[in-house]
């Protein structure tokens, strides 16, 4: 069973995160992910480049399902300021 915690690790190896949160049941996943390399992406171009880092590890057929959240240091603090 996939450990979050490898997940989040294999995340931080491919970019650089002020704040990563994974939590998931060994299949399905969520994340939540800062970084300042998100500042002039939207959405999409932000979740494909995720995506991007964790391609091998999705054809593998070790990680089946990511649902992600992600977030530039500026959002993820007036979200949490606000939450």
């Amino acid at each position: 069973m996939l450990d979050p915690k490898q997940i989040e690790t294999w995340i931080a190896g491919g970019m650089p995160c002020e704040h990563l949160a994974v939590d998931g049941d060994g299949q399905h996943f969520s994340a939540v992910i800062v970084s300042t390399e998100f500042a002039s992406l939207n959405r999409v171009k932000r979740q494909q480049r995720v995506n991007a880092i964790l391609k091998p590890h999705f054809d593998s057929g070790v990680l089946h399902a990511l649902s992600m959240q992600t977030l530039t240091p500026e959002e993820w603090k007036a979200q949490t300021n606000n939450g």
